[in-house]
């Protein structure tokens, strides 16, 4: 007889079904059984308001795992910029794939690079975070751009370009690579102009936690998919932004990097920047130690760099975004 197949909840964007059907292919992989797709809408995909009136966190996630907890589905991949930093103790967070590109990216009118956009431009964003470095990067450096708060899909986001709507719009490398369509960039932001939000780039694959036989047989097959770089990374940034008491649509940026010796991973350095949306003030520190070997250390790494920001000023930056 055929396996049961597994039900994998995901949200019904173009990308989040793109994502999802890579991580079915790969469980199915692992545990032998098929994977088929539920599609689930959250209150993020039907509300019209920008992520920062809404709040941000959790608008993306609560459906999906509210599914989880009543049976409806066994388990659920996220975007795991998105996640709340809190992780409730009905579910475990089993596995986070090795992550795609972490950069912000450009997709401008002319083929343009963000450097070479004319006097004027107007940047299409739904991101605070964005907001608030580019524009600090275009003070610094004498750029006269416009930063404009759009939402949208991928593919409403680049029309607003095609249509000169907008000069240009940011997107993340990792969508567009999983949509197939990163032939379409025209910039690639670096981490030392914008540093990406917490997680951009790694997906998060959720299901209950191990109550019953089945969930602690699921929790240890999903578990083949986790790269341990990858989780202390995300864990150490998502401690940050936790610290920080700012959530996804908060204007944070971090990155841990692990540095390598040639192919022996030696440390890991974390970045941190928080930043008014206008770009006329931010916090930006980092530090570099050992790779953190338990999620206990990697935890301490982000608050211990949110400390650090916190007694810089970064909280009265985060109050001047919401007055």
């Amino acid at each position: 007889m055929r396996d049961k197949a597994l039900r994998l909840g995901t949200r019904r964007s173009k990308l989040a079904m793109a994502q999802s059907g890579q991580v079915a292919e790969a469980v199915s992989q692992v545990t032998g059984r098929p994977v088929e797709l539920v599609e689930i809408t959250t209150y993020g995909d039907v509300s019209r308001e920008h992520l920062a009136q809404i709040g941000g966190t959790g608008v993306f996630v609560t459906a999906l795992r509210d599914a989880l907890l009543r049976g409806e589905v066994d388990f659920a991949v996220h975007s795991l910029k998105d996640l709340p930093t809190a992780q409730p103790e009905e579910l475990a967070l089993a596995a986070v794939p090795v992550r795609e590109d972490p950069r912000d990216v450009i997709v401008a009118r002319d083929a343009r690079k963000f450097t070479d956009l004319p006097r004027g431009a107007r940047i299409g964003t739904g991101s605070p975070r964005r907001m608030a470095q580019l524009n600090a990067y275009a003070r610094a450096h004498g750029l006269d751009i416009e930063t404009v708060p759009i939402r949208g899909n991928v593919d409403t986001r680049i029309r607003y370009v095609h249509d000169g709507e907008l000069d240009a719009v940011v997107l993340a490398a990792a969508g567009l690579n999983r949509i197939g369509r990163i032939d379409e960039v025209t910039d690639f932001l670096s981490v030392d102009t914008v540093l990406p939000a917490p997680g951009q780039g790694a997906l998060a694959i959720e299901c209950r936690a191990g109550h019953t036989a089945q969930d602690t047989a699921l929790v240890a097959a999903l578990g083949e998919l986790d790269d341990p770089f990858t989780r202390v990374a995300v864990t150490a940034e998502r401690s940050l932004l936790a610290a920080l008491e700012a959530g996804c649509s908060a204007p944070v940026g971090a990155l841990a990097d692990l540095l390598a010796d040639g192919q022996i991973v030696k440390e890991m350095r974390l970045r941190g920047v928080v930043g008014t949306t206008d770009g006329t003030r931010t916090v930006q520190l980092s530090t570099t130690g050992p790779v953190p070997e338990t999620h206990d250390q990697a935890l301490a790494l982000g608050r211990e760099l949110a400390a650090e920001m916190l007694a810089q000023g970064a909280a009265g930056l985060m109050g001047e975004r919401a007055q």
